[in-house]
């Protein structure tokens, strides 16, 4: 606030700054240094009674206080949120590290394996061509076929594992091929015939329906009384039926594989169950031997 005095001296008119009161931003050095640069020494005392104050309604000090709190806070959350946002993408590069660990593991894994049914097959049939015993040798070309035909149906398993959903009629096609040879130098070669509708099915429930698959048609070669149909179709409930059955008569003799379920039947179950599934067994008559079915809803399943 500058005083009347003291503006006469500065050859200020008293009427234009004497007890005005500036608002926030109004006065500035600049403006201070102008008013007083034209000074000379003398006139150093009526400098001294220059005093400017700046003054805010108690309210408003209130108000910048809180301003200043909420900027401190939000600074403050901001840098533990990049904190947050550090630490967190750390963890997701050591999670993909260890999928990418994991997936070369299991790849090499399943090398292993398979070499191994290979290095195993390779043996037995060394061992069936030099053995001088004709029985001895059959059951040895037996064993190695069926060795091999195991290494085939497993790379057809797994192969589900790169793609998210197959086609699968032409899988089944491949599956039953691979199982006639298995089971051909075993029991009189048999039909197998795969119907119904091409759908594409999620690996993810393919996978485990194949493994089914296997067990069921493996079963109905080796005691069916007639040629094998499996049949692939879609129902209009939005289900989807696989079923296993063959053309012969019916054992004469009762069978429920539920009553005594053997392990290949509870891996069938385990698994029917793992899709979300029901399994079914029909009893075969005079004119059709007995109907094994898988009845489930795989989703995104697209014909």
């Amino acid at each position: 606030m500058l005083t009347a005095d003291a503006a006469r001296q500065l050859g200020i008119t008293p009427v234009s700054v004497v007890h005005r009161t500036y608002r926030l931003g109004e006065v500035s050095h600049a403006y201070v240094r102008s008013l007083t640069g034209h000074l000379s020494e003398d006139l150093t005392e009526a400098c001294n009674a220059i005093s400017i104050a700046a003054s805010w309604p108690v309210t408003r000090c209130h108000v910048i206080s809180m301003y200043e709190k909420e900027l401190r806070w939000h600074k403050a959350t901001e840098s533990k949120l990049r904190e947050a946002v550090i630490r967190e993408r750390a963890l997701l590069h050591q999670k993909d590290a260890m999928i990418q660990q994991m997936d070369v593991l299991g790849k090499e894994s399943e090398h292993r394996f398979l070499n191994g049914l290979q290095l195993i097959t390779s043996l037995l049939t060394a061992q069936s061509r030099g053995t001088t015993d004709p029985e001895a040798a059959a059951q040895l070309m037996i064993a190695a076929n069926r060795v091999a035909t195991l290494a085939r149906v497993h790379r057809h398993l797994h192969a589900l594992d790169k793609t998210e959903s197959v086609q699968f009629k032409p899988y089944l096609e491949e599956l039953c091929h691979d199982i006639a040879d298995m089971t051909a130098n075993e029991i009189p070669r048999r039909s197998i015939r795969v119907e119904g509708d091409a759908l594409r099915i999620p690996s993810v429930t393919a996978i485990p329906l194949g493994f089914i698959a296997n067990e069921l048609i493996t079963n109905s070669i080796k005691y069916a009384k007639g040629n094998v149909t499996v049949d692939l179709k879609s129902t209009p409930e939005g289900n989807c039926v696989l079923s296993v059955s063959d053309d012969g008569p019916a054992s004469p003799a009762p069978f429920d594989p539920m009553a005594t379920p053997g392990l290949g039947m509870k891996i069938i179950t385990a698994l029917t169950r793992q899709i979300g599934g029901d399994f079914h067994f029909a009893k075969g008559d005079r004119d059709h031997g007995p109907r094994f079915s898988v009845t489930f809803k795989p989703q995104d399943m697209h014909s």
